[in-house]
């Protein structure tokens, strides 16, 4: 998985700015974490899930930074962000939450074209050749 410098640099930039999200939004949960808790709450989502949260963010992003076990890190995010659309972003009445859930799809589907190409060779998995 070679590519060009140009080819890796696009794939190494495309993977930082997916992930930074996941992790900014991971750390303020855990600055925020009761008020998060309470907020997963109104949304029908048991508060008791937000440490398991905070780790698919965090650690999930940390694992795209980097590029390893990439294919199966993005798939899971996407799935993740796609969860997290229909559990908080479904009114569809307001429209910063109709922005809101089309911007966790477009997200998903970034993590999709990353499972399908892979992280490039300035990556752990490129290193490895996976």
């Amino acid at each position: 998985m070679q590519g060009s410098a140009f080819s890796n640099l696009l794939a190494l930039v495309g993977r930082l700015l997916l992930a930074a999200i996941f992790i900014q939004s991971g750390w303020g949960k855990i600055g925020g974490y009761d008020a998060t808790a309470i907020y997963m709450g109104k949304a029908g989502v048991p508060g008791t899930l937000l440490p398991l949260v905070i780790a698919v963010e965090l650690l999930g992003g940390i694992l795209i930074v980097i590029g390893w076990q990439t294919r199966l890190a993005a798939i899971g995010l996407a799935v993740f962000t796609v969860l997290t659309a229909v559990f908080f972003h479904m009114n569809f009445g307001d429209r910063m939450q109709t922005i809101q859930f089309m911007k966790n799809l477009a997200i998903a589907g970034g993590f999709l074209a990353l499972a399908a190409g892979g992280a490039g060779a300035w990556s752990v998995d490129g290193r490895r050749g996976s």
